[in-house]
């Protein structure tokens, strides 16, 4: 629940080391070619946002009506998986669930089409599905897999189906799970500091945390900000001035 956590190291750590990790291990060019992008939390958002930099058509597949409205807003396609896999390029799955690409979608896919997962385990491709529909298998490239299916189409799967930013590059860069890390160190500091005064069971990590979190963040890329005036704090707290 770390807002210093999820808005940037799943944003912009997964999503600069995703497109990353496919480029090492394909030496592809994106530009141009339709990506879609299986998920739509902040992973995914890191993910499509810096595919579509690159000059990749982005289209969003997603089940949740709020994130995929985001996603049509944010300007990407949005349609169902079903229809993504006839058209789709590179296919990255970014939700941590089961199967979300599975034995029907790799048939449908076009020949040539790259498939990897950014998201959790290998289960979010249904690789044992492939592997029966495949008729022959190639090891083509370093972590780069190709598939011969019975229609003559080939699927290429990146590491194995493992996360694709930690088996083909390199990660997150330090300056951003700086700040997943300093949650950890604070949060721990946090405990420590107000042993016996918390109750046993789940606690959020205070507010006051994140932000210092953030502002220390902020002076190291040497950024200021405003401070609220008392005028300001009095106004914010008041129902009995403005309309």
């Amino acid at each position: 629940d770390a807002q210093t956590k999820h808005l940037f190291d799943n944003r912009y750590g997964t999503g600069q080391s995703t497109l990353d990790g496919i480029i090492r291990a394909t030496n592809r060019l994106l530009a141009g070619r339709v990506v879609v992008v299986v998920g739509y939390g902040w992973c995914g958002k890191g993910t499509a946002m810096r595919a579509k930099g690159l000059g990749a058509n982005v289209v969003v597949t997603e089940v949740d009506p709020i994130r995929a409205v985001e996603a049509v807003m944010d300007g990407f396609r949005v349609m169902p998986i079903t229809e993504a896999a006839k058209i789709g390029d590179v296919f990255i799955t970014v939700t941590g669930n089961k199967h979300v690409i599975d034995t029907k979608h790799f048939e449908t896919m076009k020949d040539g089409a790259i498939v990897c997962n950014s998201g959790h385990f290998d289960i979010e491709l249904n690789l044992e599905g492939l592997a029966k529909a495949a008729k022959q298998k190639t090891q083509v490239r370093d972590y780069m897999e190709e598939s011969l299916l019975a229609s003559g189409n080939k699927i290429y799967v990146l590491a194995e189906g493992r996360l694709v930013n930690l088996s083909c590059a390199e990660g997150h860069p330090a300056s951003v799970m700086d700040m997943s890390f300093a949650n950890q160190a604070l949060a721990l500091e946090y405990l420590v500091k107000n042993k016996g005064d918390l109750k046993p069971g789940l606690h959020k990590l205070p507010v006051s945390v994140d932000q210092e979190i953030a502002a220390l963040k902020l002076k190291s890329f040497g950024v200021d900000i405003d401070e609220l005036t008392d005028e300001m704090v009095k106004y914010m707290n008041s129902w009995t001035v403005g309309t």
